[in-house]
């Protein structure tokens, strides 16, 4: 079919390696707004990484479902997307990743196809997960299944936590060095055929960000105390757009918490959002 290939369902890639330094744990910080407040997260002698580090080391096997999905880019949205963390990220090594494209769902209008990424170190030991949801417009209405529904709304109160972070006007020319070289995002040519008057920002840089405040907020900067993050991407950020991200507790001991960010204007860009915490 037009947009995505349905006989795509349960293919498997082969590892994918991932070879990185210290250099590019940092260029990835600072693609995500970090700087000089946030040491710990740009300056190699005390180096530490983000949780969401995570999604670019499994790239190249989000875009191997892509390819083999025969998915079509000028309709091509990340929907959602879901990390789960089973140890800490190093701050350099030699990791693999394996993906295979679970389902494809039909949401009448359009089509939203799972991916699910698991990467181990070297040695083989499961370091952390990604599972992606891709929503290819225009190719749905071929009788598939539906899909669950979106969970994790907000609960009709104040939020227990708010932290305001501002891309800068050039974020998205920083972040796509770290791997994301889709034109959506560069290039106002073909952001103007994907329906956009300009290009708009990474919907990983702008979950990268959203990591950042949580970790500012719930978790003195501990990169360690985030067990899973999970958000869909419901609303477009342009570079120079402020990011507020709002949480509320889910539990008693606040080891979970509903998430959701908005723009400068209030409008939701990331929503049925959920953190769990250690």
């Amino acid at each position: 079919m037009v947009g995505v290939d349905l006989n795509a369902v349960g293919k498997v890639s082969e590892p994918l390696e991932y070879s990185y330094t210290w250099r590019d744990v940092v260029l990835y910080a600072v693609g995500i707004g970090a700087g000089n407040g946030d040491l710990e997260f740009v300056y190699e002698k005390k180096l530490k990484v983000y949780p969401t580090f995570a999604t670019i080391v499994a790239q190249p096997a989000l875009a191997w479902s892509l390819f083999e999905g025969k998915v079509d880019f000028t309709r091509l949205l990340h929907a959602e997307h879901t990390i789960v963390l089973h140890g800490e990220i190093p701050r350099e090594g030699r990791l693999f990743t394996t993906a295979r494209i679970a389902k494809i769902y039909d949401k009448v209008k359009h089509a939203l196809m799972v991916v699910e990424a698991e990467t181990v170190t070297e040695s083989g030991e499961r370091l952390f997960d990604n599972i992606a949801g891709f929503l290819i417009r225009g190719a749905g209405g071929f009788g598939g299944e539906r899909g669950p529904k979106a969970g994790s709304e907000p609960p009709q109160r104040e939020p227990d936590f708010t932290d305001q972070l501002t891309t800068w006007k050039d974020q998205n020319v920083i972040y796509r060095l770290s791997g994301d070289l889709n034109p959506l995002h560069i290039d106002p040519d073909f952001a103007k055929l994907a329906g956009f008057d300009k290009p708009i920002l990474h919907g990983l840089c702008t979950f990268g960000f959203a990591c950042r405040s949580i970790l500012r907020r719930l978790c003195g900067n501990d990169p360690a105390k985030i067990k899973s993050f999970s958000v869909r991407f419901s609303g477009v950020v342009f570079p120079g757009d402020t990011i507020v991200t709002e949480g509320w507790k889910a539990d008693g001991e606040g080891k979970k918490y509903i998430v959701q960010s908005k723009n400068q204007h209030g409008s939701v860009v990331l929503s049925n959002g959920a953190v769990e915490l250690r």
